[in-house]
C-alpha cells in the first residue's frame, strides 16, 4: 500500500488515527488527532477510507485477490511464533541442587558435586531432545554462580535457547531453555 504525506490513517491494533506528516524510508510519522506525532512501520498502517469507498472496495473481486496476495507475501514460513497456551503450558522442571541429587553429599568435594550437577544437566537436556519436550526449567540455585556459568556454556554447545526463568515462581535461581526442533513426520 503506498502512502503519501496528507493521507489519513489508522493504526492497527490500537485506537489510534492521524494525518501522515512525513515519511522516512519504511517509517512514517503521524499526527494524531490528539496532536501527537508518532512514527509507525508501514506495516503498521491502514489508510482511513471513505465508507463510500469502502462500500465500492468491498464488492470488487480484486479487492479480495489483491489482499490475498498482500497476505502471502507477508507470510513468512521460517517464522516460529509461540501460543499463549504453549508458552505456559506445563514444563519439565530439573532441580540441580546438590541435596536433591543424592541423599549425603558429605565426603564430597566441590569438583565432585559440580560434575554430577553437569552430567544430570546434560542427560536431562538429552532426553528432552530426544523425546521432544520443548521447555526445561533448570533449578540450579544462586550461590557463587559457577552451576550457571556452566549450565549457560552446556546449552550453547547443544545451540538451545535459554533465558531467566520467571522470576515471581523461582526467583533468580533457574534458568528456562527452548528446544526448537522439526515437528515429527
Amino acid at each position: 500500500m503506498a502512502f503519501n504525506v496528507g493521507d489519513s490513517v489508522m493504526v492497527l491494533d490500537e485506537d489510534l488515527a492521524g494525518t501522515i506528516t512525513e515519511i522516512r524510508g519504511r517509517t512514517i510519522i503521524i499526527e494524531t488527532t490528539d496532536g501527537f506525532l508518532m512514527s509507525f512501520s508501514k506495516t503498521e498502517l491502514v489508510k482511513n477510507k471513505s465508507d463510500s469507498d469502502l462500500k465500492r472496495q468491498l464488492f470488487t473481486n480484486t479487492s479480495a485477490k489483491s489482499v490475498i496476495s498482500e497476505k502471502q507475501a507477508s507470510f513468512k514460513p521460517n517464522q516460529k511464533r509461540i501460543k499463549t497456551k504453549e508458552r505456559f503450558e506445563a514444563t519439565m522442571e530439573i532441580d540441580l541442587h546438590i541435596n536433591q541429587l543424592v541423599k549425603h553429599s558429605k565426603g564430597m568435594s566441590n569438583h565432585d558435586m559440580l560434575t554430577l550437577q553437569m552430567d544430570t544437566a546434560k542427560r536431562q537436556l538429552e532426553f528432552a531432545i530426544k523425546k521432544r519436550i520443548p521447555k526445561i526449567v533448570f533449578i540450579h540455585g544462586v550461590g557463587e554462580g559457577v552451576l550457571k556459568v556452566e549450565l549457560e556454556y552446556l546449552f550453547g554447545r547443544y545451540g538451545v535457547k535459554f533465558y531467566d526463568a520467571d522470576y515471581q515462581k523461582y526467583g533468580s535461581g533457574a534458568t528456562e531453555v527452548y528446544i526448537y526442533q522439526n515437528p515429527k513426520n
